[in-house]
């Protein structure tokens, strides 16, 4: 059995005296410990450990669960009363208890009625060495009753007059929620005029038109069961004294109308609560809640204080605009009289409220279970207060002790029972009943009597690791009944432990204030009762201390920079250490630019916020030790403070200022911004700077401008953040000392001139009311300056004026107190018109078959009616007769700027007729076209042929069919096909080359070689030669009557002397492929050339110095032959899109833009391949492969 750990230590006398712990039984009681195994084997009477509150308020929606769980050895029955009276479960279908417990669920959701079940339960816990009870809980459900039926009638007042609309709202339990609002639901404002009380009525100290309105509501709110109920909507109409008299004279006699005097200011009255006092009385820890709510004009402010006291004031709360005085936790030391004060301007008065705080029963000492042994003394105390002082009971089970079964070993000291010398018989269960009128406390407290030998709670041989020089503490938590005597001894064979060096606690705990190495070794704890002895062995092993031997250091380090921190680890060899980093006692940033390492933290590129106190804990699983070091960051200065404007005159002003503090880098500039509060509120500019050892600037000021001054400081790390904006200083008014600028005339329109200029912003403005003088005339007139002064606006709009006159245009800047310097005089244009005449001359001069050059005489100046922009030319392709049907024809434009009289179109298609016209451009539009002129491209070659299929492959013959060139861009005078073979390993034959009539889609090729694969080269050509190619490939049908013969030989293959005879052979092959390989090496190709030169188009392949033969063909890709119908263009090949001319390159405007003389850049041909080269087989002997192949 564990003792309980008292706070002090207890030491016996000195000398070599063996230590026992010996226990006082008159005075102590055991304690069992919370070891499962432990409270397993021992009994133990019940004991309450949930149960439902004492006042139960229950959803009558749903099902009623009243809560009754308890623990005990053996485990507790469980019975019910209701109303004082036991509860048979058994015999009500609609109540069942859940197993093992005594909590009961009455199922009222499928039948039944939450009213039936009201009561007061209570739960008894029972087994055989007591009985525990519960509180008595009291079941009710939650009601939520409607408003009564009432009618409402409209108020009328007058303005100024009090008011209280009364709420009243039903009874509900539990109460309910009040609060107004109106038909859309939103809350209705209050304020220290309006408020609503603690009852719910809203109150108005005085009523203003404002207030009127139809639907003043109430609303109840009742939490429990989640509902709303609406009180009937109440009318207030607020009207002024005339309104009332002239309401009064519709329906009554002249001597009742009403006077001013009711409007008029009047000092507070209290609406609530009445008379001059009034008492409260509160439960101690409650909420004290005191209200007063005055009416007055105008509206009176509440003031609380308490007589002979202060408030509370950390637990002081006002409410609803001071009309509410709240104490939290109220005490009877809070019981008084407070006095709330209304006051206005006629007056002030004043109500006291005289408050006493009661108290419900709260316990002083709660009895505390005892566990006794036989023959041991004990008491249970149960010591309560309140106001009144509370009465206390005592029941033994459940029974009242008065008539429970007499034990001599108990006796009734009032608040107290003694016992002495208890039995095995004497245990139970004992109830303290504290009670007065405003409630009651019940606490459950068992006396169990125990007869127990000795058990020691601590495992068997832990091992203790502690630190040298550092307090080791042993356990032997331990129980048994009588108490059991506790010794130490120190190995197998040693004697008890002696007090002069350890300090034995209590509770079993053996320590060792200093731990040393020699104390290393085995302990012993040994515990004996009258009923047995137990013992149990401990290890202890001392280890080095962790120490700290290089320790990080102060650092100071510019931002961006780099710094290490190093920190160096000692510890006991068998322990395992960690180093862990923090900063500022927390964790390191998760950044990057930490970098932990064995023995050091490194920070990369440091910031500001990296400054502070960086730690390194070292940990062991026994131990741990740190150390810290600061690292300053210097930084960019802090803001400038306490600017001050001094010698203010109209043209400038001296500001001062305190410097921030400098970050550890000196201030090397102060920069001085500006406001304009009067016209760029928000936006600061850039007024001056000055030395970083001054404190004062004296700053030239502008006319008409609302100035706010800040500053700011700069170091070598950078500049501060802005100080605090200084006052504010207005300038006077001047005359403007600047005109607008980019001042322009263009017109929108032929007959007018639009005059446009940036205006002044309102810090140039230099005063009010700026305006615009705008002046204007011709240039080549004698005509006087027309003016007009417009409004601060940046256009101006001249009408009737000739069409794209030049004209002089001045505009000059005004305020109230007068006119800017003279402005300057600018040139403008009035409006533009279309051009009137058509480019003359028109020549076409064809350079290729893509490529036109085209000519044209410039219109006269005068025509053009504007600014010249450029001439426009519109092209467009002849259409065929099967493209006449279209309605849309497809012209292109290209634009050259300025006064050219030529261009170029690019991108034409060959043997093709066009049609262009040239236009004059200016800055309204185009004018009218030139007529048309045609022309005609040369021919060109043509595009590859359509398609290239091989079809029909007999032994010797192969069928080609294509379709012609989708772009033939002539005409077409014939094809040629080139073909050649290609053997088993890869190597290209010789070429042919066929020449094909262009009216051909057909040819069939014979006498060629069976089995054989052929690759095809196929291109269509005009007069000005030939086109892009198409490549195929195809392979002719194996003979029958050879592979037959391939059959029968390879049944001679399995002859003896034909096996033999191929030994031989491949001997001399293997002979035959050194000597070549020894000759490649020595000078032949390399087989990496030889794939480089097998992968050329046969019409680029290399030729042989000795005999101009072909090279062996080869491709890597070679090895999956072209899949039937495919095209390989060769390196001659014109893709469609590289070889269209893009007009972009050319013009400009819609398709693109020339060059200044209209000439294009880059080439309008592409890349001409080679021909298929020709030649006869390679004469090269034989590849030792081929060599094989042959004889096969």
């Amino acid at each position: 059995m564990q003792l309980k750990i008292m706070p002090k230590k207890k030491r016996l006398s000195a000398g070599r005296v063996p230590l026992i712990l010996f226990l006082c039984q008159t005075i102590s009681a055991l304690e069992v410990p919370l070891d499962p195994k432990l409270l397993e084997d021992l009994v133990q009477p019940p004991t309450i450990t949930h149960q439902s509150p004492k006042d139960y308020i229950i959803d009558p929606r749903e099902n009623i669960v009243i809560q009754c769980e308890a623990k005990g050895k053996p485990p507790p029955s469980f019975s019910w009363t209701r109303n004082g009276t036991h509860f048979d479960i058994d015999k009500d279908p609609l109540v069942t208890m859940k197993p093992d417990s005594g909590t009961l669920i009455i199922n009222i959701m499928s039948e039944g009625k939450a009213e039936t079940y009201e009561g007061v339960y209570q739960c008894t816990a029972r087994n055989e060495r007591g009985a525990a009870i519960s509180n008595n809980i009291v079941i009710r459900p939650s009601r939520s009753p409607l408003w009564t039926k009432e009618k409402l009638e409209p108020i009328t007042l007058q303005n100024g007059q009090p008011l209280v609309l009364p709420c009243r709202p039903p009874i509900g339990l539990p109460p309910a929620i009040i609060f107004w609002m109106d038909n859309s639901f939103q809350r209705l404002p209050q304020s220290e005029r309006v408020s609503q009380g603690l009852n719910g009525d809203l109150y108005f100290s005085n009523v203003l038109p404002e207030d009127t309105r139809e639907d003043y509501i109430c609303y109840a709110r009742f939490n429990h069961t989640q509902t709303i109920q609406q009180k009937q909507p109440i009318s207030l109409k607020v009207i002024s004294v005339d309104e009332l008299n002239d309401t009064i004279a519709a329906n009554l006699s002249d001597t009742e109308f009403y006077g001013a005097k009711s409007s008029r200011e009047r000092p507070p009255t209290f609406l609530t609560p009445e008379g001059n006092a009034s008492h409260k009385e509160e439960l101690r820890g409650n909420v004290l809640s005191l209200e007063c709510i005055a009416e007055g004009l105008p509206t009176p402010l509440i003031y609380w204080i308490k007589e002979d006291g202060t408030l509370p004031t950390n637990r002081t709360v006002y409410r609803n605009f001071q009309k509410t005085l709240q104490i939290i936790q109220v005490s009877e030391a809070d019981s008084g009289n407070y006095q709330c004060i209304a006051k206005n301007a006629l007056g002030a008065i004043h109500h006291t409220i005289s408050v006493t705080v009661k108290a419900a029963p709260y316990w002083i000492m709660a009895p505390q279970n005892l566990v006794l042994s036989p023959g041991e003394d004990g008491t249970l105390i149960c010591r309560a207060n309140g106001n009144p002082k509370p009465r206390i009971s005592w029941l033994t089970n459940g029974v009242p002790i008065e008539i429970a079964p007499d034990d001599p070993s108990r006796r009734i000291d009032g608040d107290t029972i003694i016992f002495s010398n208890v039995q095995e018989r004497s245990s139970a269960v004992y109830q303290c009943n504290a009670s007065n009128e405003y409630g009651y406390l019940l606490a459950n407290a068992f006396v169990n009597v125990l007869a127990e030998p000795p058990r020691i709670l601590t495992s068997a041989n832990t091992l203790y690791q502690v630190i040298a020089n550092r307090p080791a503490f042993l356990d032997c938590a331990f129980f048994g009944s009588p108490l059991p005597t506790i010794e130490w001894f120190k190995g197998a064979k040693g004697s008890a432990l002696h007090e002069d060096i350890y300090v034995f606690h209590e509770n079993g705990t053996l320590e060792i204030p200093v731990a040393q190495k020699d104390n290393t070794g085995t302990y012993t704890c040994v515990a004996r009762n009258k009923l047995g002895t137990a013992k149990n062995e401990v290890h202890v092993e001392v280890k080095d201390p962790t120490r700290i031997i290089e320790q990080p250091e102060y650092a100071v380090v510019q931002r961006g920079s780099t710094v290490s921190f190093e920190c160096r680890v000692k510890h006991d060899h068998t322990l395992i250490a960690t180093v862990t980093w923090l900063k500022d006692n927390g964790e390191l940033p998760n950044d990057e630019r930490f970098t932990v390492a064995k023995d050091h933290l490194v920070v990369t590129d440091v910031r500001d916020d990296d400054g502070g106190t960086y730690t390194c804990v070292a940990n062991t699983t026994l131990d741990d030790v740190s150390a810290s070091a600061v690292l300053s960051v210097v930084d960019v200065p802090n803001p400038p403070f306490d600017l001050e404007l001094t010698s203010q005159l109209d043209t400038s002003v001296q500001l001062s200022w305190t410097p921030g503090d400098d970050n550890n880098s000196p201030i090397t500039k102060f920069i001085i911004e500006y406001e304009d509060a009067m016209h760029e509120a928000g936006l600061w500019h850039h007024q001056a700077e000055v030395s970083g050892t001054q404190t004062t600037a004296q700053l030239k000021l502008s006319p008409y401008v609302n100035y706010s001054f800040r500053v700011m400081a700069e170091n070598s790390i950078g500049r501060s953040l802005p100080s605090e904006a200084s006052e504010q200083y207005q300038t006077k008014a001047a005359e403007p000392d600047k005109n607008p600028t980019a001042v322009e005339g263009l017109g929108s329109e032929p007959d007018n001139l639009v005059i446009t200029w940036k205006p002044l912003n309102g810090f140039e403005s230099n005063g009010p009311g700026l305006q615009y003088k705008v002046s204007w005339r011709q240039k080549d007139g004698d005509d006087e300056w027309t003016s007009v002064v417009v409004a601060n606006v940046s256009k101006y709009i001249v009408s009737g004026t000739p069409t794209f006159v030049p004209y002089l245009i001045k505009v000059q800047a005004l305020n109230v107190v007068g006119f800017a310097p003279e402005p300057a005089v600018v040139m403008g244009h009035s409006g533009e018109d279309l051009p009137m005449v058509a480019p003359g001359n028109v020549r076409v001069n064809v350079v290729n078959s893509t490529l036109a050059e085209v000519h044209w005489d410039p219109v006269p100046l005068k025509s053009i009616r504007g600014h010249l922009q450029g001439y426009r030319i519109y092209y467009w392709k002849a259409q065929s007769s099967s493209q006449r049907n279209r309605r849309h024809i497809e012209k292109k434009i290209l634009t050259f700027q300025g006064s050219k009289t030529h261009g170029m179109l690019p991108g034409l298609e060959p043997f093709s007729h066009y049609t262009l016209n040239v236009r004059v451009v200016n800055g309204k539009g185009e004018g009218p076209a030139s007529p048309d002129r045609a022309f005609s491209t040369p021919e060109g070659v043509p595009s590859a042929p359509s398609s290239l299929k091989i079809v029909n492959p007999t032994l010797d013959s192969l069928t080609l069919e294509w379709d012609p060139p989708s772009h033939p861009n002539g005409l077409l005078t014939e094809y040629t096909l080139k073909y050649q073979p290609i053997n088993s390993t890869h190597e290209l034959g010789p070429l042919i080359d066929l020449k094909i009539p262009a009216n051909k889609t057909r040819w069939t090729l014979k006498n060629l070689n069976f089995s054989t694969r052929y690759k095809f080269y196929f291109y269509a050509q005009t007069s000005v030669g030939p086109g892009s190619q198409i490549t195929e490939e195809a392979v002719t049908t194996v003979d029958e009557g050879k592979m037959a013969m391939a059959s029968r030989q390879v049944d001679i293959a399995t002859q003896g002397w034909f096996i033999g005879l191929m030994c031989a052979v491949a001997l001399l092959i293997l002979i035959l492929l050194i000597v070549c390989f020894i000759r490649r090496n020595k000078g032949g190709k390399y087989p990496v050339k030889e794939k480089e030169d097998a992968h050329a188009d046969p019409e680029i392949q290399p030729m042989k110095e000795d005999d101009g033969t072909f090279g062996e063909y080869s491709d890597a890709e070679d090895h999956k032959p072209l899949k039937k119908g495919s095209r390989t263009p060769s390196d001659r090949t014109v893709k469609k899109e590289d070889s269209d001319d893009s007009l972009v390159d050319y013009g400009e405007g819609v398709n693109g833009q020339f060059n200044e003389d209209g000439s294009f850049i880059g080439q309008y041909s592409g890349k001409k391949e080679k021909e298929p080269a020709e030649g006869n087989e390679s004469s090269e002997a034989p590849s030792p492969v081929n060599a094989m192949n042959s004889f096969v």
